[in-house]
């Protein structure tokens, strides 16, 4: 894939949280961008021939003693700049101005006006929204360069070296909340750097397919396939890419949501003619679970059942050469995989730690994409809204939504109240339009209730839906109070074992979507 991202933009991450929402607005505009680590090598940075760089916020100030630095190749090679926040002060510092700390901290929404023309804020409104986060500020700017915009509280809110294509923006563009962000990464995208819109579905499959083939060549691909969006496209395309060459392997371990299992055989192997193995394993993974309530030692332990689960169906297949997987980029993100400036936040649940007896060369052709542009491809590659729409759904499945122990009965009612709750939302129209992603989570927590003239004292069962365009950042859903009404009257009369339904109104940060 290197005509594909050739020419895109290098995003250097300095542990900001937005980072990756840089890399994902930029390829909302056609162009291919990567995130790297400040300290990484300067080769793999440059391996694509970036038309630029976004330096992008984070946690340090620049004088801080072991502060994160400006790599050398960055000034040195001819390319545009653009440094956010932190970035911007980085370079700032880097060429003899000066960052102080501020009198006044400014965190939230804040209203820049312009001080200058340039090609950065080019076409923009003279007054514009943006999201502030710093603690820090420009006291004396480097020389050739001049302030561009300023807040009540940043004189310097933006700066430029015009004649060198250096700016550096005080604020986040690349969020939401900055409401002509997207204009202004544009406007340095194609106005500064130059760079041509050519990344899109149909083009990655493109690349895609010849990639995978000149891999592969006529060995043979083995794929864990679960059913949810990521592994499914990941199948589809390297099906596209080289037929019956690949056999996919779907391990059933009894914590699918309800109907699933059925519908992934019938899908994968009878609609879509994959080469599907079906491996049923409900009662080594419950056997597995009993006892076990901690959230990171469901994890391991599925993950371990599974890979054993796995490798005996891939021990029985013959001259197989390469494993596939449907990492996708936020996978990466989160297990802190390609950065380090970031934490573990949970661990994934692809197929890692595989025996000595059993070794793969790794396919995994959809690790540089969002999820979004993962539906995107599905869709191009002609899967069904069913499949691509499918809800999101985490490795481990019912298990870290089964707070507490998990048994066969208490699954089971889960199943049936997040069945509930999704049709109803299905139904209503707000499945995909209202929400991103929704479901039940059951709790380990009995509470008194009266249900006809008796006590009960049963389960409690929490509703959680949220509105997210990158799952990086997420807000709960704000569901008709109706259709709530409705969901746990259902739930409480038709679903023994729950006598109490709530409503989780969390935002991420500072929770997490899943509750495990």
């Amino acid at each position: 894939m290197h005509e594909l991202k050739r020419g895109g933009i290098a995003v250097i991450d300095y542990g900001s949280q937005y980072t990756q929402l840089i890399a994902r607005r930029i390829r909302e505009l056609g162009v291919y961008s990567e995130v790297f680590a400040f300290d990484g090598d300067a080769d793999q940075i440059n391996r694509h021939e970036p038309a630029g760089y976004i330096l992008s916020g984070g946690p340090n100030s620049v004088y801080a003693p072991g502060a994160p630095q400006l790599p050398g190749f960055v000034l040195v090679a001819d390319r545009p700049v653009l440094g956010i926040c932190y970035g911007m002060q980085l370079l700032t510092d880097a060429l003899g101005g000066r960052v102080s700390a501020a009198s006044e901290r400014e965190y939230g929404p804040a209203t820049i006006t312009h001080a200058a023309q340039s090609p950065l804020l080019d076409g923009l409104q003279p007054e514009l929204q943006v999201w502030m986060s710093h603690g820090d500020r420009i006291e004396a700017l480097p020389p050739g360069f001049k302030s561009l915009a300023r807040s009540s509280n940043s004189p310097q809110a933006a700066i430029g070296d015009l004649e060198r294509n250096l700016y550096g923006v005080q604020f986040h563009p690349e969020v939401q909340h900055s409401a002509q962000g997207s204009a202004i990464l544009s406007n340095f995208v194609f106005r500064i750097c130059g760079c041509l819109a050519k990344w899109s579905a149909d083009a990655f499959i493109r690349d895609a397919i010849g990639s995978i083939r000149a891999q592969v060549r006529n060995e043979r691909v083995l794929l864990a396939l679960s059913g949810g969006v990521d592994s499914a496209v990941t199948g589809a395309l390297i099906h596209r890419a080289i037929g019956d060459q690949l056999t996919c392997v779907f391990v059933d371990h009894g914590l699918l949501r309800k109907g699933e299992a059925e519908q992934v055989v019938a899908v994968f192997r009878d609609e879509l003619g994959m080469n599907l193995i079906a491996a049923r394993a409900v009662e080594t993974f419950l056997s597995g679970l009993q006892g076990v309530t901690e959230p990171e030692a469901k994890r391991k332990i599925i993950g371990k059942l599974f890979v054993d689960t796995f490798s005996r169906e891939a021990r029985r297949l013959q001259g197989v050469r390469f494993l596939a997987q449907g990492t996708i980029y936020p996978d990466v993100i989160e297990s802190a995989a390609d950065s380090k400036s970031a934490k573990t936040i949970k661990s994934h649940h692809n197929v890692g730690g595989l025996p000595d007896d059993l070794r793969f060369e790794l396919i995994e052709p959809l690790r540089d994409c969002f999820k979004d542009e993962v539906r995107k491809i599905g869709l191009a590659l002609g899967l069904s809204d069913a499949i691509v729409w499918r809800q999101p759904f985490p490795g481990p499945g019912l298990a870290i939504r089964c707070l507490g122990e998990i048994t066969w009965q208490r699954l089971e009612k889960l199943r049936a109240a997040d069945a509930i709750y999704v049709d109803a939302l299905r139904d209503a129209g707000l499945l995909r339009r209202g929400t991103a992603q929704s479901f039940a989570v059951l709790l380990p927590v009995k509470s008194v209730g009266v249900m006809g003239d008796n006590r009960s004292y049963e389960e409690a069962l929490v509703l959680r839906s949220v509105t997210t365009d990158d799952f990086m950042t997420a807000d709960w859903a704000r569901l008709p109070y109706e259709l709530l009404a409705k969901v746990s009257a259902q739930i409480v009369n038709e679903v023994p074992g729950i006598n109490r339904v709530t409503y989780d109104i969390t935002s991420k940060p500072p929770g997490t979507i899943e509750w495990e």
